[in-house]
């Protein structure tokens, strides 16, 4: 325990500082390996190694020239043996172009990277780097790094940028990379001796199918999205992270998360999980294997438009500036899923450490790419927190939705059902529904029993006026759909 207090002693707060791109990045990639705690601090491109006794800062100075910015913004890391292998994105050095109408920064020298650090002789190679030297384009982030054990090799998912898109494998001694699938991923996860892949572009639809790649046979097969657990599709799952358990693959997106082992029979079937009119999603974080099930954050606010210059852009921020929500830590142990933790705009980064639950967190999302600043805009920092906390009672939390709200992500996105609210821990809940007409809502009330099974529903009518649901008699996950829309109404729901 000496230890962790002495490591605790290096760790910051960390206000707006130089780093030029959109929005804020965040504290990404913790990593507790071999008595070394890692974190890449975006977008100052800081890559922090502490020691009970030491603080190493390394600034990406092997990509190219200081000043530099960005880093990572998808938790791409991984570990084998005494190396920790990050990987992200680097501008270097970062070209700041100014404000006008348009605030914008260069991506001529915005590099893909993989680094290698040395924990047992404190050393940083360049393992590779990527860039296509585009004023406005970039070649693919890495997103995430995956040990192939059977190969000794790197598995590469890279779907953020606009060529070099796809899965690679990288040789960790030499860093040559060859492309093994062209489709564009952002995570994947081992399943036994296998690889799956969310496939899909997350700032289009998000994930539309799934690839498995065999480490023994190099085949690859293809899995289609399975059905939704209460009947209703899901609307723009844009992938966060993956991770197996039990023996399937959990895909956490937008408004839920898949569920299933397609070579068992199981589809990747759709479960609704703090499903919001809004962008409210597990997106730049990472899921956390712990105790047997996983840890995983769907955060309020990680990506938004910061000032709309057209009527398209206007929807988009709207959709992507309405909170509903707090962010919430979950804990997936199935059939239960567990609120664990209240907290602000978002969860970047998430590991466990020396006993104890340590969170990337931050203020300010991602914005647009007009909306550059020199400088990074949020305040990020690192909160510790007790193991046990996946032991005690859920903590209390409104959620606030207008159906107007609803109206509209149904008009424009096809956005029928909404909720998929955890109420395992809860004694009292309640849904307040501030109708402006007679209407009916269904409730679909299900868990995540594997295999996943489908919802029970109810239907409650609703009257013109304060309307009050206790939703105690409910067990599991309850996820909503009003029969028709409401443009001047007003739904709250409280957990205590």
């Amino acid at each position: 325990m000496v230890v962790s207090v002495e490591i605790l002693k290096h760790l910051s707060r960390f206000p707006p500082r130089y780093g030029p791109e959109w929005g804020s990045g965040g504290i990404f990639g913790l990593r507790y390996h071999n008595d070394v705690l890692y974190f890449t601090l975006a977008f100052e491109a800081r890559a922090h190694f502490i020691r009970d006794d030491s603080k190493r800062v390394y600034e990406f100075e092997l990509v190219g020239e200081k000043p530099t910015s960005g880093g990572d913004t998808y938790n791409a890391v991984e570990t084998v043996d005494e190396f920790i292998y990050f990987g992200g994105w680097v501008h270097a050095p970062a070209v700041y172009e100014g404000k006008n109408e348009k605030s914008t920064i260069s991506f001529v020298n915005k590099y893909s990277h993989v680094h290698e650090y040395d924990t047992e002789n404190d050393e940083i190679r360049l393992l590779w780097k990527d860039s296509i030297h585009h004023e406005t384009e970039w070649a693919g982030e890495v997103s995430d790094i995956i040990y192939d054990p059977y190969e000794d090799k790197l598995l590469i998912a890279r779907e953020d940028g606009h060529a070099n898109l796809g899965i690679y494998e990288l040789d960790r001694k030499t860093g040559e990379v060859k492309l093994l699938n062209e489709n564009p991923s952002l995570k994947g996860a081992l399943l036994h001796d296998t690889v799956f892949f969310g496939v899909g572009k997350n700032f289009d639809w998000g994930v539309r199918e799934f690839h498995a790649f065999d480490l023994i046979t190099r085949k690859w097969e293809t899995f289609p999205i399975g059905p939704s657990v209460d009947g209703n599709p899901p609307v723009r799952p844009v992938l966060g992270d993956m991770e197996s358990a039990y023996n399937r693959i959990f895909a956490f997106v937008r408004g839920g998360m898949f569920v299933g082992n397609p070579f068992n029979d199981e589809e990747m079937k759709f479960i609704r999980l703090l499903d919001f009119p809004n962008f409210y999603a597990p997106m730049r974080t990472n899921a956390l294997p712990l105790g047997g099930g996983v840890l995983i954050a769907y955060n309020a606010h990680h990506d938004a438009v910061y000032r709309p210059l057209d009527e398209e852009s206007k929807l988009v921020a709207e959709f992507t500036n309405a909170i509903n929500a707090p962010s919430l830590l979950l804990y997936v142990a199935p059939p239960m899923v567990k609120v664990v933790g209240v907290f602000g705009a978002r969860i970047t980064s998430i590991e466990k450490a020396f006993g104890k639950i340590l969170l990337g967190t931050n203020t300010t999302p991602n914005t647009g790419a007009l909306e550059a600043t020199p400088f990074d805009t949020g305040n990020r920092d690192i909160l510790v927190l007790d193991e046990d906390i996946i032991q005690r009672r859920p903590p209390a939390l409104t959620i606030s939705i207008n159906t107007a709200s609803l109206a509209k992500a149904s008009k424009f996105l096809g956005m029928n059902a909404f909720g998929g609210i955890p109420l395992d821990g809860y004694k009292e809940a309640e849904l307040i529904i501030n109708s402006s007409k007679d209407n009916k809502l269904t409730v679909y009330e299900y868990d995540l029993s594997l295999p996943v099974e489908g919802a029970y529903e109810d239907v409650v009518g609703i009257k013109s006026g304060k309307n009050i649901i206790d939703l105690s008699s409910f067990s599991g996950i309850v996820s909503f759909k009003l029969e028709n829309p409401d443009t001047a109404g007003k739904i709250k729901i409280k957990l205590l």
